[in-house]
């Protein structure tokens, strides 16, 4: 997840286990020294730290985050303790307010455990800000619960790598749309950003009949482990994509669209330009 500080981009990432965030040190380092080289700034500073002995280095982990080219990288990353550590080191008029911004949105993120409600009416309005109607945001509220549902059981009958949710995943859309998912956003000319938040109203129903098809299937066979549910994956896709195919054949019109629903003009690369 990206956050913007004064237009420019943090990453970070939510822990579960440690219900906390974890923010790219490079863009921290980037804001705070203003600096074209953060990387080659951070790792002078990190090695100038750990000849001082400092206790930052053990506040330094490595999380898998997005990177410029769409694809994860393991990266340094500090909590917002590491952060305010970090702060300390680097000279910067930019200090304060970043202090600010960073207890800012810890704490919103802190709500959100608190009161679930929230995310939900925060994701509520950044879909009215890219033009979803009141229809599409419940369909894709609908979607969401879907989606848990599915991922529940999976959960909870033997798919514990992160990998074979994705590919189970990916399975299912393959069957109902007849395209990857790399492709589906291929054609909606999307890169990084979430492509269920750029489908129409029939890709979404088409979706959540797959994945709720899906989950009736291996409930009813008791699918465990990988193997039985991607065996439930193939055979829900499919009735979605079977659905999906007499649809077109009776209207003379594709489910699959190029439509999105972008609004911001920048790039995606020039929001990690270093």
């Amino acid at each position: 997840m990206i956050v913007l500080f004064e237009n420019e981009p943090v990453r970070r990432a939510w822990s579960q286990k440690d219900e906390k965030w974890y923010f790219s040190v490079v863009d921290v380092v980037k804001v705070l020294a203003q600096n074209d080289r953060p990387r080659k700034y951070w790792d002078d500073l990190k090695r100038k730290l750990k000849q001082e002995g400092s206790e930052l280095s053990d506040k330094i982990g490595q999380l898998k985050l997005l990177s410029s080219d769409g694809k994860k990288y393991l990266t340094d990353v500090a909590d917002v303790e590491g952060v305010l550590r970090l702060i300390q080191s680097i000279p910067s008029l930019k200090a304060e307010p970043f202090k600010l911004w960073l207890a800012k949105v810890g704490y919103e993120r802190m709500q959100e455990t608190i009161d679930p409600e929230l995310s939900v009416t925060r994701a509520r309005k950044n879909w009215q800000m890219r033009g979803h109607s009141d229809k599409w945001i419940q369909q894709r509220m609908l979607s969401i619960e879907v989606r848990n549902k599915l991922t529940d059981y999976w959960a909870g009958n033997g798919i514990e790598k992160a990998d074979e949710y994705a590919k189970l995943t990916s399975i299912i859309h393959q069957e109902w749309s007849g395209l990857t998912v790399k492709g589906h956003k291929n054609l909606k000319g999307l890169k990084q950003q979430n492509l269920r938040d750029h489908m129409s109203d029939a890709e979404l129903i088409f979706t959540a009949l797959a994945e709720l098809s899906t989950r009736q299937i291996a409930q009813k066979d008791q699918a465990q482990g990988y193997g039985e549910n991607k065996v439930a994956a193939h055979k829900g896709g499919k009735i979605s994509g079977n659905a999906r195919k007499e649809l077109e054949k009776q209207t003379g019109k594709k489910v699959i669209t190029k439509e999105n629903f972008k609004i911001l003009p920048e790039e995606p690369k020039k929001l990690f330009k270093k």
